[in-house]
């Protein structure tokens, strides 16, 4: 029997799957966390994660939050964006694209890789390559 897409155990099938492909071990707490965040495209910082899974009615500790999000970011899940020292956001899209950074409001907006034209970089230092691009504009309401 199939089952449906609103299936919260269909759900957690996938997200198990997701994890697993990205050679991360599929504990409760991870599965949790995974579910909030890949349910949309969104950018969320770690206090909105914790406060949003605890929401769901999971019980995640600060640290776990924490030591997830890194995880997830350095297994390539999400991209970790350092807006500023003080402000990290963890973004579900991981497709190649640019952000605006509204810094009255704090909220992350995604620009589309065609609308921003980068055409060159510049020479590399010897031995490394380039892993990505990341392109912030911080704006600020009139």
């Amino acid at each position: 029997m199939a089952t449906h897409p609103d299936d919260p155990s269909a759900q957690i099938a996938d997200i198990t799957q997701i994890l697993r492909q990205h050679d991360i071990s599929p504990t409760k707490q991870r599965v949790e966390i995974a579910q909030m965040l890949l349910s949309r495209k969104q950018h969320l910082s770690a206090e909105q994660v914790l406060e949003e899974v605890n929401k769901r009615g999971a019980k995640v500790s600060k640290a776990t939050i924490y030591n997830t999000l890194g995880l997830f970011a350095r297994k390539g899940l999400i991209k970790e964006l350092v807006v500023d020292p003080s402000k990290v956001f963890y973004d579900s899209n991981v497709s190649d694209h640019y952000h605006f950074y509204n810094v009255d409001t704090g909220e992350l907006m995604d620009i589309e890789m065609t609308e921003l034209n980068v055409s060159r970089l510049p020479s590399l230092p010897p031995g490394t390559r380039a892993e990505g691009v990341d392109v912030i504009i911080k704006i600020r309401n009139n």
